[in-house]
Formats: structure tokens, sequence, C-alpha cells
């Protein structure tokens, strides 16, 4: 297949904290020179995608904020749409939170009319959240995640993401979300496709995780290369039931796809 397109994940894939993986220059040297649109897609919702854009630029990445998504991206671009100007009790660090208001959304920080409740991950999650979320989705409000990811690499080890916390608030409210917004739902397929402009079939996903990256590739009609830098290894491969196109050790084994 010829593709036309790559979406890359950051965390795992092309990054490790604030450096590059091994081979992931490389990669994106290859998927330069083939001629790829690309979007770096990621469901890291705490930072804008300005500051993604210096966060790559630092790992020697030549990035661009028009060229980001991240699951703050999908969430505000959706929540908007649907609630606009919604009474908002938001569980997410500052970066979602600007996104947020920046979208027109009133956030606040507990209301008994409260009319959305958006959760990600949040360093200083606190019991008080926990409440102030319980009782506004106790008294009705609609439940949106930001993404699944249960745990996330960090330059230090995996560490809970917002996945960890979504589950937290899902068991005390005993309900799940009404929608998670990042990779790998519906939200997050159409507006990486809206983006590049192109047909899923000419689009090529790159991550470390089965359950978002590859079953938003596979589940859409993209092909999807898993590759072995993140959080996925055989045991997790041999586990899944989302099979990629291809296994790769690392972004920099890239090439071998793009010339098949």
């Amino acid at each position: 297949m010829e593709y036309r397109g790559v979406v890359l994940d950051v965390d795992g894939t092309v990054v490790r904290g604030d450096e590059a993986i091994p081979g992931a220059l490389d990669g994106l040297a290859a998927i330069e020179a083939a001629g790829l649109d690309r979007l770096f897609v990621s469901n890291n919702p705490t930072k804008k995608p300005p500051a993604y854009e210096e966060r790559l630029r630092g790992a020697g990445i030549d990035a661009t904020a028009d060229e980001i998504v991240t699951s703050g991206t999908t969430t505000t671009s959706y929540v908007a749409e649907q609630h606009p100007g919604a009474k908002t009790f938001c569980i997410g660090e500052e970066g979602l939170h600007d996104q947020l208001r920046e979208a027109g959304l009133e956030l606040v920080s507990a209301s008994d009319d409260t009319e959305v409740v958006v959760v990600g991950i949040d360093r200083e999650f606190h019991y008080d959240d926990l409440r102030d979320a319980y009782v506004a989705l106790r008294d009705g409000a609609t439940f949106y995640g930001t993404d699944p990811d249960i745990v996330i690499p960090s330059a230090g080890g995996d560490i809970p993401g917002s996945g960890a916390i979504i589950h937290a608030v899902s068991g005390v409210a005993g309900r799940e979300p009404d929608a998670i917004l990042g990779k790998p739902s519906p939200v997050a397929r159409d507006i990486v496709l809206d983006r590049l402009g192109l047909d899923p079939e000419e689009v090529l996903v790159v991550g470390d995780r089965l359950d978002t990256d590859i079953a938003m590739g596979t589940s859409a009609g993209m092909g999807a290369a898993v590759v072995r830098t993140g959080v996925t290894d055989d045991a997790a491969l041999a586990a899944s039931d989302h099979e990629p196109d291809y296994v790769l050790d690392s972004l920099g084994d890239i090439e071998s796809v793009l010339s098949e």
C-alpha cells in the first residue's frame, strides 16, 4: 500500500519524557523523505498544541502546532460543539482548562447546575475533586473522559494516566462516561482524517498502544504499525484482540514499511 499520510503517537513512540526515543529521528527523516503528510496525535490532554510544539522542538523534532492533535483538542472540540457555553466542571491540568475556556465553556469549581463533567489526568487530583464530580454526576451532568489510558510512559517509568482518574470518578458515580474522546474514539478518528484530508486507506497509524493507536487505525481501515518502544511487548501482542499490520522495534524501522 502506498501511504500518503502518517499519524504518529507521541509518548512511547517519538519521545519519552523530553528526549527523542532512539531511532525516532531517523524514522521521522524517512517519513519526510517519502513525502508523507503527518500528524502527531497524543492522548495526553495536559498541554495545548503550542506547548507540544515546544516540547518536540526541544527533543530535536521540527514540529508545528498545526501538526499536533491531543485528547484535549478532541475533547474540547466535541464538548464545545455538543454543549456550547455549558457550565463545565473539569478534573484536569491547566492546559485542558485553558482549552475549554477558550472554546467558550464556563468552567465552574462546584455548582448545583453543572451541565458537563470532563475528566482527564490531573497530577494534583484531590478528594474534593472526586466529591464535586460525584455530586454533579448524581444531579445529572453529562460525563466525558479525555482518553482511556490507564498508565502512560514517562521519563521515570509508567505512571497513572487519565483512565485511572476516570475509573475513580466512574466508580463513585456508579456510571460509565457518556463518551471518552481521545484515541481510539470516532471523534478522534474523524478529526485526524479531516486534518489530513485523506481517506483512511491512505493513512498509516504508528504507536505503542494496541488498545488506542492500533485500535483506532484498524477500526477505521487505516494501516497500523505498533512499536516496541512503549507499553507493548510480545505478551501484550499475543493477548490483544487488536492486530497491527506491522510490528516495529522502533520508529526508526518505518522505512521498511514505506518501501513496500
